[in-house]
């Protein structure tokens, strides 16, 4: 597999049951209807686990444009890689969000709220304000990018063979899950932290090819692509002047 491959199968699946559990949650007639806020932030931190959990040993599990472009602006990964990785991010993204509705598709035709269906493609503020809305997107990434910059690799080597190292394995990928867990618990009540353009972006562009009745907010889209970028950039300046 290579690394534009897990890109989008990594990503495709964080939003495949990211975005479930908020169709589970929302649409009228699931067995999780009205389940709730935290159901939500700790199905999507496990949807984390597992798009990282795939896609970490082969491409490192960016799995959103904004990281990517931290890491390269931080030097830790490079400017010519970053187009095909936003463009596999971005592919399984729409995947995801496909299957999703592909998934939910009887809810969604019984289902006569539009928000409720749009909150399963992608994020709209609590209250909107777009300077307000912006500074929560870019918080929320700040924390997201500057946490993940220092995160450590534990291993352990063995005395017989300093080549072997016994580490966590896929259970690297539990300080995200964590990370994103809190942050959508802190942070996301007030824009449903997006901290991804790619999340946000992919599903909404399906959102507004499918058949669904209701508007996709394109006047709110910009505020999920800037300010995840914003954030992490921020992160990675202020990771590179402390180190």
């Amino acid at each position: 597999m290579t690394p534009f491959i897990a890109e989008i199968i990594g990503t495709m699946l964080m939003i495949l049951l990211g975005n479930g559990v908020v169709a589970n949650v929302v649409l009228k007639g699931t067995k999780g209807n009205n389940s709730g806020w935290i159901v939500i932030t700790t199905a999507w931190a496990l949807a984390v686990f597992v798009g990282v959990t795939i896609a970490g040993p082969i491409s490192g599990a960016h799995l959103n444009p904004a990281i990517t472009i931290g890491l390269a602006i931080a030097n830790k990964f490079s400017w010519s890689l970053v187009p095909s990785y936003i463009a596999a991010q971005m592919i399984g993204a729409m995947t995801g969000a496909f299957l999703v509705w592909l998934f939910n598709k009887d809810h969604f035709s019984i289902t006569d709220d539009e928000g409720a269906k749009h909150a399963c493609f992608c994020t709209s503020p609590a209250i909107r304000n777009p300077l307000s809305n912006l500074f929560s997107e870019t918080i929320g990434a700040f924390v997201l990018m500057f946490v993940i910059f220092h995160f450590a690799d534990p291993s352990l080597s063995l005395q017989n063979d300093p080549h072997a190292k016994i580490g966590l394995g896929t259970m690297g990928a539990l300080p995200v899950t964590f990370l994103v867990w809190v942050i959508g618990l802190s942070l996301g009540g007030t824009t449903g932290y997006a901290i991804n353009p790619a999340r946000d972006l992919g599903p909404r562009i399906i959102h507004y090819l499918l058949p669904i009745k209701g508007s996709s907010d394109w006047g709110y889209a910009w505020i999920p692509i800037i300010g995840p970028v914003i954030g992490t950039a921020i992160a990675a300046v202020l990771y590179g002047f402390l180190h």
